[in-house]
């Protein structure tokens, strides 16, 4: 992970799910223009995703009306 790109794709769908036979990991689908990727994670690293997004929300700021 060396590399990373000028600029971000933005997820157009955000999905999760269990595999079937499998309920020790979730799975987090991303979808962008250039695709879908999955990622697998287990519990601890589904909690820590979580709070992160939910404190950087946290300090989003409120959107400007459209003019």
């Amino acid at each position: 992970m060396t590399q990373r790109s000028t600029s971000a794709d933005f997820v157009t769908a955000f999905a999760t799910g269990w595999p079937e036979q499998q309920p020790d990991i979730m799975i987090i689908s991303l979808t962008t223009q250039k695709g879908v990727q999955d990622f697998a994670v287990n519990k601890e690293q589904a909690l820590l995703i979580a709070k992160t997004i939910k404190r950087t929300a946290a300090q989003l700021a409120t959107p400007k009306p459209l003019s």
